[in-house]
């Protein structure tokens, strides 16, 4: 099982960034179809 909170910041930022651009990726994607979808 992996550490709550990562020893090594630097590594834990990047994970972080990378999920949070994830989220937000998401997020526009559904937004975009959902405006697709209205007449």
């Amino acid at each position: 099982m992996s550490p709550v909170l990562e020893p090594n910041p630097q590594n834990g930022h990047k994970k972080l960034g990378l999920v949070l651009g994830a989220m937000l990726l998401v997020t526009v994607i559904i937004a975009v179809i959902a405006s697709l979808a209205s007449p």
